[in-house]
């Protein structure tokens, strides 16, 4: 299926590795245009490298999205190297387990105000699209309790009626919003693997958990991004999409 992605652009936060880089990889791979921000300008610098190896303009930069003042120049200085900006996806989380203030405070500044002051910088450009989309990534742990109470989980789920919200009042405008809330997505250094590896008795209860036997892949959870960010999704505005693979236990309406 055709995404009509061709040239799109697209910024990408924490582009880098996991499921940035596989939403990141997978828009080049449909002819877009792609700008990344992570904390590492090495890892920066080797993703950037490898998707201009596409045929695409590929930009990116080290920031911290705690830091919304550099975030949003990153915004502004990214469309304008893209020559515009048509798909914003905000995915960094601190991913914060810890019940300490400072954990929450690092929770709260990353995955709320390091979502919402790069969606407030996209919009302008947004607006001057055919096509806006924006898509953020959550986590099924917002939606369903598991486990102890964390930071992660709750900074997560106050981002659902955010996201509802600006697909309501930017509709009008053309503009798009729904988020993507994945389970357990297991990668090479991501907190599986290294659950897997710390405490492997963990990690086996948790598989064990999801009727289809195993965790999700960052490509999986990228196929569904890409698509919610793709012209083909242009009635599909609002939703928080599931992708889990049937771990959680809740039922929809």
């Amino acid at each position: 299926m055709d995404l009509y992605l061709q040239g799109k652009k697209a910024i990408v936060t924490g582009g880098t590795r996991g499921i940035g880089r596989a939403i990141a990889e997978l828009l080049t791979d449909e002819g877009c245009h792609v700008a990344i921000c992570a904390r590492n300008q090495a890892g920066v610098d080797a993703a950037v490298a490898a998707l201009a190896k596409k045929g695409v303009t590929a930009t990116g930069a080290a920031l911290d999205v705690a830091d919304t003042g550099a975030l949003r120049a990153f915004v502004g200085a990214a469309a304008q190297r893209l020559g515009g900006l048509d798909i914003y996806i905000a995915n960094v989380s601190a991913l914060g387990m810890a019940m300490d203030e400072e954990t929450w405070r690092r929770s709260f500044d990353i995955d709320v105000m390091g979502t919402v002051a790069g969606v407030e910088a996209a919009i302008p450009f947004l607006e001057k699209s055919s096509a806006g989309a924006i898509v953020v990534i959550g986590t099924t742990g917002a939606v369903e309790m598991a486990g102890a109470m964390r930071p992660y989980a709750a900074v997560k789920a106050a981002l659902i009626p955010y996201v509802k919200g600006l697909a309501r009042n930017l509709a009008a405008k053309g503009i798009r919003a729904n988020m993507v809330s994945p389970g357990n997505v297991y990668f090479k250094g991501g907190v599986w693997n290294i659950a897997e590896e710390k405490n492997p008795a963990y990690f086996r209860d948790m598989l064990a958990r999801n009727p289809t036997g195993r965790m999700g892949t960052p490509e999986e959870v990228a196929n569904a991004v890409a698509f919610l960010a793709s012209p083909r999704a242009s009635f599909i505005t609002g939703t928080n999409l599931i992708i889990d693979g049937a771990l959680t236990q809740r039922v929809q309406f």
